[in-house]
């Protein structure tokens, strides 16, 4: 299986590399931003065949007496992954609860280069950013594709949330769990985004936040990871296929159960903010600054801070 690329427009690129699809994007001088690419791509062709020499490993639960130094894992983006799931290790987690967003990491050091004034990589969903000094990005948060035609989510009004994040925050990483995405979810979350100082972190705390996002009911239906996937890294544990509709006092508990795991781990510093999202009805955690214009579809029913609208730049 070879990787490809394929220009989307004068600014953004296609990337595939077996389950690895991204989409990226540069702003700078043309020539610096060309051999950026070039040095990104390089590094993106030996990501999978490096990462898959190392699957036995990262498909192993995290130790819950391992000390941070304990990895014996090799490659560069199997690290980081184990590095960002090593502070929820209390709990089951694996090291590819951080994939997406440890190679959306491991890529975006490539435009860290004089000449560069911004820089994204998107890896389904989970974002890593560059920014220098006065440069920002604005991203739409939307918490059930499923629900809109590729026609109505041409316009903000498809959005539940919109973001604008620019250098002056500490935030490099965005990243998306629940159990309506393309990866397992033990718990009952449409969505949780998570903002954080780098991808991979982000994406192993969007894991943890929404499983929490949680409760028993008769009408959710689970099955074991091991019957949807056979090489799933959940083996039998079982997994959300189906929420039913939810009265309005079980979407509030099960959303504070997760927002009670989102201010646990902004406390610890992992995380700067996030966004809750569980059958119309959000929370938010730390960085409500930077979670605005929220849908009338959802009803934001309790935040950290008063939430505020950015201008688009």
């Amino acid at each position: 299986m070879n990787a490809t690329r394929n220009r989307l427009d004068a600014t953004r690129w296609h990337w595939q590399h077996g389950p690895i699809d991204l989409i990226l994007s540069a702003d700078g001088e043309p020539a610096v931003v060309q051999a950026a690419y070039e040095a990104c791509w390089v590094r993106f062709v030996d990501v999978l065949p490096e990462f898959v020499g190392e699957l036995k490993l990262l498909r192993q639960p995290v130790p819950g007496n391992a000390a941070h130094g304990d990895c014996a894992l090799k490659g560069p983006v199997a690290r980081r992954m184990w590095r960002a799931c090593h502070p929820h290790r209390a709990r089951y987690i694996t090291p590819m609860a951080a994939v997406a967003g440890s190679v959306a990491d491991e890529l975006i050091t490539a435009f860290a280069r004089k000449g560069i004034s911004r820089a994204f990589i998107n890896n389904g969903g989970d974002i890593a950013l560059y920014l220098t000094e006065g440069q920002q990005y604005r991203i739409g948060v939307l918490a059930d594709l499923a629900e809109f035609s590729g026609e109505k989510l041409a316009g903000d009004q498809a959005l539940d949330a919109n973001l604008t994040l620019d250098a002056a925050t500490p935030v490099r990483g965005i990243a998306t769990s629940g159990w309506r995405g393309r990866s397992f979810s033990l718990g009952i979350a449409d969505s949780v985004t998570v903002l954080a100082r780098d991808a991979a972190t982000a994406d192993a705390a969007a894991t943890v936040i929404a499983n929490a996002v949680n409760l028993e009911h008769a009408g959710i239906a689970r099955r074991p990871a091991s019957s949807l996937k056979d090489d799933s890294d959940l083996g039998d544990m079982l997994v959300t296929v189906d929420v039913p509709s939810l009265s309005q006092p079980l979407i509030d508990l099960a959303l504070s159960r997760g927002i009670e795991a989102a201010q646990h781990l902004q406390e610890q510093g992992l995380i700067e903010g996030a966004a809750l999202f569980l059958q119309g009805r959000v929370r938010v955690a730390g960085g409500a600054h930077q979670i605005g214009g929220l849908c009338t579809r959802y009803t934001q029913i309790t935040t950290e801070a008063p939430c505020s609208k950015y201008a688009a730049c």
